[in-house]
């Protein structure tokens, strides 16, 4: 199994999406949107920025853990990954994006 978009329904009604790895864990998860139609222009959106180094903003948490934010164009976040101990983590999480994104498909939970 290779990467794939999960696309879910929150218990508010709002629409979410995650790109899970190989492995099953999630190294990107989107905001919250109020449609499904805008959740699946997210998928899009991550699919288009995902190849481009300079979209991927590295920070570190305040509890001093690593993360990465990934941006489109304009600057607007559009997906986040997991805390991980280290940057190393976020890394290897956001080389996974970097690489199949583009293709992963997309499954509705």
């Amino acid at each position: 199994m290779s990467a794939s978009f999960e696309l879910k329904k929150s218990v508010d009604g709002q629409f979410y999406f995650s790109l899970r790895a190989a492995d099953g864990l999630s190294v990107l998860r989107s905001e919250t949107y109020t449609t499904l139609a805008s959740a699946r222009n997210g998928i899009e959106s991550v699919r288009k920025n995902a190849g481009t180094d300079s979209r991927y903003a590295f920070e570190k948490s305040a509890n001093g853990k690593s993360y990465f934010n990934l941006k489109a164009a304009n600057g607007q976040i559009i997906g986040s990954s997991p805390l991980y101990a280290d940057p190393n983590g976020a890394k290897q999480a956001a080389d996974t994006v970097k690489h199949h994104a583009a293709t992963a498909p997309v499954h509705d939970a």
